[in-house]
């Protein structure tokens, strides 16, 4: 949800996608119900995590504790 949150606050959500996604994300119980969202949502969702670039942070090796 932080990631969520963040789309959020950057502006490439609305406050009612914001909910509406969060709601959907919250009441689904699987990776599955949550790839059910809706495609209006899903597409903002998308759009917001391209922008975002947030498979680049994904594919990044972890930050190793020193």
């Amino acid at each position: 949800m932080q990631t969520l949150d963040e789309m959020l606050t950057r502006g490439l959500l609305t406050p009612a996608q914001h909910l509406e996604i969060g709601t959907w994300i919250s009441r689904a119980k699987t990776p599955e119900g949550i790839m059910s969202m809706p495609p209006h949502l899903w597409k903002a969702f998308e759009l917001a995590s391209v922008l975002m670039n947030v498979d680049a942070d994904l594919t990044q090796p972890p930050l190793l504790a020193e």
